[in-house]
Formats: structure tokens, sequence, C-alpha cells
């Protein structure tokens, strides 16, 4: 469960245990000559869900994806053009219930060569880069509040240059901290 919902009001906590749907998303880890970044997508603000919200690109497991990590490797290509053979998976975190509905498995991939974006515009507004130091380093995640449907909620966020990362994304990035250090 995401840090903090211990306080959340029971319907919201019951609403993450109830039927979820499975989802994936990529955590795109990038070398650049030695420097390592994540890739993180602002969602485009016409969405039904998460309108504006940053992201790992991924997206719903669809029937005819084999397992989770082709949907990560499917809706990451799909968003934002990255061939699912330039990603080496190296490992995953525990799925991750959402609010929405879904259960988000975190696929963990390091990609070879980006090369140029392909943004898909319907669904990312914009993608864009961060140190993986940066989002290791446990002093850059801070406490926060949200209100959602009339609640106060707490959260944990990371802020980078303009970027606000909270909700599932942080959290993921909190698990990927975890696993790593």
């Amino acid at each position: 469960m995401p840090p903090g919902s211990e306080r959340w009001p029971d319907d919201m906590r019951a609403a993450l245990t109830e039927s979820l749907k499975p989802a994936g998303v990529l955590i795109p880890i990038i070398d650049r000559e030695g420097a390592l970044t994540v890739l993180l997508t602002k969602r485009s603000a016409a969405l039904k869900h998460h309108a504006s919200q940053i992201s790992f690109p991924g997206g719903r497991m669809e029937d005819h994806d084999a397992d989770i990590e082709a949907t990560a490797l499917r809706e990451t290509h799909e968003e934002v053009g990255f061939a699912p053979d330039s990603v080496a998976v190296i490992g995953y975190l525990e799925p991750m219930p959402t609010v929405t509905g879904y259960a988000v498995t975190p696929v963990i991939g390091v990609v070879a060569d980006p090369g140029s974006l392909k943004v898909d515009h319907t669904e990312v507004e914009l993608a864009f880069e961060v140190p993986l130091a940066f989002l290791l380093d446990k002093r850059n995640a801070r406490k926060g509040e949200r209100e959602y449907m009339g609640r106060t909620i707490p959260i944990v966020e990371f802020k980078y240059d303009e970027h606000r990362i909270w909700g599932a994304t942080a959290h993921m990035l909190l698990e990927l901290g975890n696993k790593v250090i």
C-alpha cells in the first residue's frame, strides 16, 4: 500500500484491494555517458485518468499481451517510441494498487540507445529525464498532501525543475531506491 495509506478513509483503502486490472509501466534507465537517468512522461491533459500527471510510460494490459513485461514494452513503444528490443529488462517491483482500479507492475529496463523520442502527443504531453542519483536520494522525497474526493491525503513527492512527481510514480521510485540501496 502507498505510504500514508493507513490514514486514508476506509472506502479509499477498500478501493485498493478490490478487483484490480493489470497494468505495466517501464522504469526506463538510460546511460548518458556514465550518468544514469530515468525517463518520465507528463501525461496529456486530454486523458480521462491522471491527466497532466508525471508518470512512467505504460498502461493497461491488453488481451494480446503475453505478460506484464510485454505490456510495459508495448506501451512504452507506443508512447515514446523505444523499440522493445532496445530495452534490457533487469527486474520488477511489486505491483502497486491505484485508486483508479489498477495493479501496476513496474518493469525496470536499461535502454541501450534511446535515439530520438517519438512522443505520441495524444497520450504524452512531454518526456524528460531525471538523474537516477537524484531520484534515489531519499532527501529529495518530500512529504506532501493532495486533495482527493474532498479529502486531504498524505503523499510523497519529488520536485525536479518544474516537475512535481507524486502518487504511484513517486511510490515506485521509493521502492526502486529500496531495491538499489
